[in-house]
């Protein structure tokens, strides 16, 4: 099985649901996740908040820590892997689960990070985390490899 059909198969074990928050993956992490049979039984949906005060407007992304740090920061991928759960919200029931890609796919950097820096946020109702990656390669590997860390950071965080 794929990481994405893993992914579904955990979650859905658990009878929980899914939000999806994208930047620099651009809606990739959904269009995999839709590949896999089955998929809406878990997946409720997913945001492309590629521009950054989308990224406070819709996922709730504190607007002082965007002007502080920019939308590639570890508090932001967190912030907007929470702010999915309710942006998804069906009949008032919250996602479960949400995960978030933020990030520098390159070529160039907009605000002097390296070309490659990632943050990855999910959330549980168990456990968060937010975890910081530097990919190598050009911007379509980048952001492949920031699927990848996405589906393992929350089956990481599934203990699967």
């Amino acid at each position: 099985m794929s990481a994405a059909a893993d992914l579904l198969a955990a979650l859905g074990a658990r009878g929980w649901t899914l939000g999806v928050a994208e930047s620099l993956t651009g809606g990739a992490v959904s269009a995999e996740l839709v590949t896999v049979s089955g998929a809406s039984a878990v997946l409720l949906g997913g945001v492309v908040a590629y521009a950054t005060p989308v990224k406070h407007t819709l996922l709730g992304v504190d607007a002082g820590l965007l002007e502080a740090h920019g939308p590639v920061h570890p508090l932001v991928a967190l912030q907007m892997a929470h702010g999915i759960r309710g942006a998804v919200a069906v009949d008032g029931r919250y996602a479960d689960v949400g995960v978030s890609t933020t990030g520098i796919a390159g070529p160039d950097s907009p605000d002097g990070q390296p070309v490659g820096t990632v943050h990855i946020g999910a959330v549980t109702p168990e456990k968060s985390v937010s975890r910081a990656f530097a990919f190598t390669g050009d911007r379509a590997q980048i952001r492949a490899q920031s699927v990848d860390a996405a589906f393992r950071t929350l089956l990481d965080l599934l203990g699967e």
